[in-house]
């Protein structure tokens, strides 16, 4: 994930050797500067962090709406859901129905 910003502010880092050692070797690797390595690992570990965010929000929003509507959708449902839509990812099968949900409980 490029980073891509036209302000940047100065910081240091005091890096263990043996961590330095690996992040050049991997930048070296990945035919990159240390820095622009750095930069773009700190990227996309503040991406992933952001996305677990969103799952856990969305997860939260997923549980209450459940609750308050009594409406959900079975596990049984939800695995024969997403084996018939990998096998139609891979040309086997068409697209299956979209699951809906049905009173829990």
């Amino acid at each position: 994930m490029p980073v891509t910003s036209t302000a940047s502010h100065p910081t240091s880092l005091k890096l263990p050797a043996e961590l330095k050692a690996q992040l050049e070797m991997d930048a070296q690797n990945a035919g990159v500067s240390l820095h622009a390595f750095m930069l773009q690992t700190l990227a996309e570990s503040t991406r992933r962090t952001r996305l677990k965010e969103s799952f856990a929000r969305d997860a939260t929003t997923a549980l209450d709406n459940m609750k308050s509507t009594g409406l959900g959708h079975e596990l049984g449902a939800v695995k024969t859901y997403f084996a018939a839509m990998k096998n139609h990812r891979k040309g086997l099968q068409p697209k299956p129905h979209n699951l809906q949900p049905t009173r829990l409980g």
